[in-house]
């Protein structure tokens, strides 16, 4: 079960939106010590068996499925596999920032977080409250976006801008078209 923030606001204009957050990472069920960490860094390809993983680290085949899938259950892992939108032909990101109407940042991101081509919601400090990463291509563009999806909660915003990747290092996502 996902943790409720405490928000309320505590001002007008500029002023600071959030008085009490508690903090979500004391949720988490499971101790991240090293060899947990070492084993979500033998994951990052995601294709490593357990057994190498096993080898590699010194520990048993069982040990690192056991961890593996606690990781994956306690919501700290996924296993999944990531496209590099810039050898997709005909696909980009998007970055679009969002200033809310509402103090309800997570409740917010939240309902964001479920339009077409959205891949991830980021809540921020400064200026805006939230960052949406978008994917996009051919079939499905910024202007669709913007048209079929984002219109739809076009009236819990505030402000946008929005910000094209043209260039990543490292940067992967889920493809979610």
């Amino acid at each position: 079960m996902k943790e409720k923030f405490l928000q309320k606001r505590t001002g007008s204009g500029n002023a600071s939106r959030l008085s009490q957050v508690s903090d979500h990472r004391n949720v988490m069920k499971i101790k991240l010590d090293e060899t947990n960490l070492a084993i979500i860094k033998a994951l990052r390809n995601g294709r490593a068996s357990f057994r190498d993983i096993a080898a590699d680290l010194g520990l048993s085949e069982v040990t690192v499925r056991t961890r593996a899938a606690r990781l994956i259950e306690d919501g700290v892992l996924d296993i999944c596999g990531q496209v590099d939108v810039e050898k997709l032909p005909g696909h980009t990101l998007a970055l679009v920032a969002i200033k809310l109407r509402s103090p309800d940042l997570v409740g917010e991101g939240e309902v964001f977080s479920h339009l077409r081509g959205v891949v991830s919601v980021a809540v921020l400090t400064g200026r805006h409250d939230l960052i949406l990463t978008v994917l996009l291509n051919e079939e499905f563009g910024l202007l669709d976006f913007y048209t079929n999806e984002f219109s739809k909660c076009h009236d819990r915003v505030s402000s946008i801008e929005t910000f094209i990747v043209y260039k990543g290092f490292g940067l992967k996502v889920p493809y979610v078209l």
